[in-house]
């Protein structure tokens, strides 16, 4: 990672945590935050319910569902992103390095995305119509398909590490450094990721569903179709 991209990573974290901490002082749009993450972790689930059912994506769709969507707190793992994303080929092979960068900008991205779409509700009831409109004036089509793109880009990363055999006992071997120097989220996802896309035995399948899916949702969202609400929970 040079010093340019490792620089833009940390200012994409940096803006998360003053996103954070202007909600905090507003506990009203901090409960909206939150509704819209649970909201949309729902919706995720009711998408994919088939995925969920069958056992071979499941895992993914599950890992989907709690890494990537929801209401979960990534605070800690924000954290170590930014404390160790100047040194993280120090410690990380370059496609572990990648990954993680990939999540950042995820991350990042999600975070203020789903603060705009706060800025426009009234309370944290949300019904599937009042987060249509929501999305529609929150805006930035262009935010949602790179969005899309780099839940995409982070799942063929973790798909592309389990091609590479030696990498999952890198990892094992990882753990006890990680932990000591206060990685110990960002290696629980690694270490979750690279089995739960190994188990899956080839992710394209479900990757290219899962970016079927979401481009066709976000565009009906944009064009107030009607079709959109009946895939809403």
């Amino acid at each position: 990672m040079d010093d340019l991209s490792a620089e833009s990573l940390l200012k994409e974290l940096r803006a998360v945590d003053a996103e954070r901490a202007r909600r905090a002082t507003d506990p009203a749009l901090e409960a909206r935050v939150q509704a819209v993450k649970a909201y949309q972790q729902r919706r995720f689930a009711g998408t994919y319910a088939d995925l969920l059912a069958n056992p071979r994506y499941e895992a993914a769709t599950r890992f989907f569902l709690h890494e990537l969507y929801g209401p979960d707190d990534y605070r800690q793992r924000d954290a170590q992103f930014a404390r160790v994303i100047p040194t993280l080929t120090r410690l990380f092979p370059d496609e572990v390095v990648d990954t993680v960068a990939r999540l950042a900008r995820l991350h990042a991205l999600s975070e203020r995305l789903d603060t705009r779409m706060a800025e426009h509700l009234l309370s944290p009831e949300l019904s599937a119509a009042e987060y249509a409109i929501a999305w529609r004036a929150c805006g930035e089509p262009d935010a949602r398909q790179q969005q899309i793109a780099l839940t995409m880009a982070v799942g063929e990363a973790l798909d592309k590490l389990t091609r590479k055999p030696l990498l999952r006992q890198t990892l094992k071997l990882m753990r006890g450094p990680a932990q000591m120097a206060g990685l110990g989220a960002l290696q629980s996802f690694l270490e979750s990721g690279f089995d739960t896309f190994r188990a899956m035995r080839g992710a394209g399948d479900f990757l290219s569903t899962v970016r079927q899916r979401e481009d066709t949702l976000a565009r009906a969202l944009f064009r107030a179709d009607a079709s959109a609400l009946g895939q809403l929970p």
